[in-house]
């Protein structure tokens, strides 16, 4: 609201400066130069007083600004406040203490495993292997199904089969 006061008493400044000025041209042609001339160092305080203005518009702004970014500064600064509040919760609900008692009970649970299984592992014999790899195969066996093979010998000699009469032959069939 000053600022804006300051910018309204700067624009009403700067309308009489003109005035003045174009009085003071006046008063040098009517001959009247030392009413000019006081006019004139009026004027100069009037310019004066604009910069101090100017100044003072800056100065505000300025402070606006920095109101603005403390504002800004305030909510990262609560937002840290309510983060770290959480992060405290947190940390009361699990303690370093709770943390290292569960990871130990982790690394106990998987070395109890890892017992279990070198046990399971280790638990077979050679002969307990042989014994498996022979049902292994009983069980193979059974799921093949082999055509009987015929227990008789072989004829040594295989007689020639006798031809067969009134039996066309190939080439005439094919002919007709």
């Amino acid at each position: 609201q000053q600022r804006d006061k300051l910018k309204q008493f700067q624009r009403r400044v700067g309308l009489n400066l003109q005035r003045e000025r174009a009085l003071a041209r006046q008063l040098l042609q009517d001959g009247k130069r030392e009413k000019a001339l006081l006019l004139l160092k009026k004027k100069r305080y009037q310019e004066q007083l604009l910069d101090k203005t100017e100044n003072q518009i800056s100065n505000l702004e300025r402070m606006v600004q920095d109101i603005e970014f403390t504002q800004i500064e305030m909510k990262v600064i609560e937002g840290l406040k309510i983060g770290n509040e959480c992060l405290n919760k947190m940390h009361q609900v699990m303690s370093i203490e709770e943390v290292e008692r569960i990871i130990g009970e982790t690394q106990d649970a998987v070395e109890y495993q890892r017992q279990i299984d070198e046990l399971l592992a280790g638990s077979l014999t050679e002969e307990d292997e042989d014994a498996i790899l022979e049902e292994l195969n009983a069980i193979t066996q059974e799921q093949m199904e082999l055509p009987e093979v015929p227990s008789e010998p072989l004829p040594e000699k295989i007689p020639e089969a006798s031809p067969v009469k009134n039996k066309p032959k190939p080439e005439l069939v094919a002919a007709s």
